[in-house]
């Protein structure tokens, strides 16, 4: 059976999204869908998985509905499930920028560039390109030359841009996302802060990967999503990891979680590393007495000390 993933987005007006969050997630458990969705009055964030038939009723739906006009989804095929559950939550934003002044893309945002003209600004020299999503994301796979925020929360991409408004403020700014989701409402913030020129690429690197004629080229690595896959391809011209190992630098592109649920940092781990660290980034999580990768695995006490010798080693290095 062939199943498939959407990813989709929509600014527009939801009265009701206690109301509408009910009735969808019975919408949705009807089709058999997985995945995670967030409504508000600002609209709906989704990302949904099933099977060919299933996610073309749902996207047939959505599109029939006067609110969702003109909604776009962006679809990658999948060998099975992307999801373990079916959620849709009611949230205060679709995605959350917690302004106290809020931006609504639909009366401001930046201009939209196609793929073409997005692979344009990233070789021009007078154009800054900013990554509007977090350090971990950056981290697997990026645009080529893209400024790398400090941040590990979209909220926090306000406070790093006041910090570092200056070496900005008079520059032409360019910026993307994973979806086009951020970016729509991150434009728009930036345009309110005194920006002048500022664009954003439609779609997001999930449409520009798919692009036929510019194949994901200048992107480098590959691209994060919050589902099971964790990470996808994006180049189709000449691919590049640029991931680096937790523990010894070396190319990788494989995401764990730390195996301390306290921690639960995202790192990018060989299988060999995750093993031999116990699942943890530090040697204070690979001793946490809730270790989850000790407690899947069975490690016995005497294995256990055997692997945090490692930490001592490393440090020594």
């Amino acid at each position: 059976m062939e199943y498939r993933v959407l990813l989709y987005y929509k600014y527009t007006t939801l009265d009701d999204p206690e109301t509408f969050a009910t009735e969808h997630l019975e919408f949705c458990k009807d089709l058999e869908l997985k995945g995670r969705i967030l409504v508000s009055t600002e609209g709906i964030n989704g990302t949904v998985s099933g099977t060919v038939e299933a996610t073309d009723q749902y996207m047939e739906q959505l599109k029939s509905d006067e609110r969702f006009k003109g909604i776009t989804f962006k679809v990658d095929e999948a060998e099975g499930h992307a999801f373990k559950k079916m959620h849709v939550r009611p949230r205060e934003e679709i995605v959350a920028l917690d302004l106290e002044d809020d931006v609504d893309p639909r009366e401001l945002t930046g201009n939209y560039l196609s793929p073409k003209e997005f692979r344009e600004a990233l070789l021009a020299d007078d154009t800054v390109v900013i990554d509007a999503r977090n350090d971990y994301e950056y981290d697997l796979g990026h645009f080529r030359g893209s400024v790398r925020p400090d941040i590990t929360r979209f909220r926090d991409l306000p406070d790093w841009i006041k910090e570092n408004k200056e070496q900005f403020m008079d520059k032409k700014i360019v910026t993307y996302c994973t979806g086009g989701i951020r970016c729509e409402k991150f434009s728009g913030y930036l345009l309110k802060e005194g920006f002048e020129d500022v664009g954003q690429l439609e779609g997001g690197i999930a449409t520009y990967g798919k692009d036929p004629e510019v194949k994901g080229e200048l992107w480098d690595g590959k691209m994060y999503v919050f589902d099971e896959r964790i990470s996808v391809e994006v180049n189709q011209v000449d691919k590049t990891v640029v991931g680096k190992e937790w523990f010894d630098g070396t190319p990788c592109e494989r995401y764990i979680n730390c195996s301390n649920p306290e921690c639960n940092k995202q790192i990018l781990v060989s299988e060999e590393n995750e093993e031999r660290y116990l699942g943890a980034c530090t040697h204070e999580c690979a001793t946490h007495e809730n270790n989850r990768y000790v407690k899947k695995h069975d490690i016995s006490e005497e294995e256990k000390a055997a692997r945090l010798e490692n930490f001592k080693n490393l440090v020594s290095q």
